[in-house]
């Protein structure tokens, strides 16, 4: 489950796509490795003055450079994270390959949660170590919880376009993918068209990933299939009636999506990111199925998501080190390898330090289709108003 984008960031999108074209299920969390109870058994007075330190830190540099920070992250010794299942973008191991090179325990809590449900969290275990410390959200969800964020700038802050971050770095954007709709093509044959989804033998098959006004995902599908309809960025009405039509017709799925939904064969139809959809598709191929993706009349709808790090962190230095991590090259890379497309590809590739081959998982875009932030928060409005009542819970 994993909303919508502000007006700025479109450039930064199309030059990252550009750039590109031109070259959900979880897994329990690990137990802590010898090298990260090491690091956890730090004495308490120097571990306290770093994460003391680390609370209000904006720059590893404040710290006294990333030397420093990795110290200090290793004494606090673990890291709390939430909405990272690891098979959407990679994320499995993109967390694997930070445990691999810090030592440090990665907590993961509810990886199938919504961006709206992160927050709540926070809220939930203010003050605990049961905390998250750091957020991948929606941009929707984003722009209305900085009161939430920590001020950071990472390193590579700098190659990160301004379209692409906050000026102080409380929010920054991280990778994107396109929308599409994926599909059994073993169960159902091919798909071209939305209008088909009303047919009778895609009972119960259907589905947005997640809540329109709570997720990611589920909010830039409905922007896809309003688009396709004849809506707008501004008016969502023809994408509500479309999924009331499937609702009516028996075809839509309100249930959580996730890997294993997909693999059993109750999601056959779903609207989702082309990263999900690659895993997808590897995943069932494994299994006999083919999983198959359209693009409905080529609109490419797409979305950064975004991190940020929680001010009430209970692992500041952690935190801080894990944004680091995410900027780097390395993490940026593996991104790309899960089929999504990371904020400093543009940069990597003029550097030299872009996966040439991962680079062939992401689909080139020359028309993004992206919300403003004024569009998003309306229609975010016109969802949470009218979606439970026209389609229900």
């Amino acid at each position: 489950m994993r909303i919508a984008m502000r007006s700025s960031l479109v450039a930064g999108l199309a030059v990252t796509a550009l750039a590109l074209s031109a070259c959900g299920s979880s897994t329990p969390s690990s137990t802590p490795s010898s090298s990260s109870s090491s690091a956890s058994s730090a004495s308490s007075s120097a571990s306290g003055a770093s994460t003391d330190a680390a609370k209000t830190a904006t720059s590893a540099e404040e710290l006294g450079g990333m030397d420093k920070l990795v110290e200090a992250a290793k004494a606090e010794g673990q890291l709390n994270v939430i909405a990272l299942p690891h098979d959407w973008a990679n994320y499995g191991e993109i967390i694997e390959g930070f445990k691999t090179k810090y030592g440090i325990t990665v907590n993961e809590a509810t990886p199938d949660a919504s961006s709206k449900e992160e927050i709540q969290a926070a809220d939930a275990n203010k003050g605990t170590d049961k905390a998250p410390d750091v957020f991948d959200l929606g941009t929707t969800v984003a722009l209305e919880s900085t009161d939430y964020f920590a001020p950071y700038k990472v390193e590579n802050f700098d190659k990160i376009p301004t379209e692409n971050k906050d000026t102080e770095g409380k929010w920054v954007n991280d990778y994107t993918g396109v929308m599409v709709v994926g599909y059994n093509k073993t169960l159902f044959g091919e798909i071209t068209s939305l209008d088909q989804l009303t047919d009778a033998k895609f009972d119960g098959a259907v589905a947005v990933n997640g809540k329109p006004a709570e997720a990611g995902a589920a909010f830039n599908g409905f922007l896809l299939a309003n688009l396709a309809n004849g809506g707008t960025l501004d008016d969502g009405t023809k994408g509500l009636e479309y999924f009331k039509e499937l609702k009516d017709a028996g075809t839509l799925n309100q249930t959580d999506v996730t890997k294993g939904t997909i693999e059993s064969g109750e999601h056959g139809v779903v609207f989702d990111w082309t990263y999900n959809q690659l895993s997808y598709t590897s995943s069932l191929k494994e299994k006999g199925v083919e999983w198959a993706t359209f693009v409905p009349d080529d609109i490419s709808v797409v979305s950064y998501y975004n991190q940020a790090i929680n001010k009430d962190a209970p692992h500041p230095a952690a935190a801080r080190l894990w944004q680091e991590y995410l900027f780097s090259d390395e993490a940026q890379n593996l991104w790309l390898k899960g089929g999504a497309s990371p904020v400093l590809a543009a940069e990597m590739k003029k550097a030299g330090t872009l996966n040439e081959e991962f680079a062939k998982n992401v689909p080139a875009v020359t028309d993004p289709q992206t919300p403003t932030a004024d569009q998003a928060e309306k229609m975010n409005k016109f969802l949470a108003d009218n979606w439970d009542k026209t389609i229900g819970q």
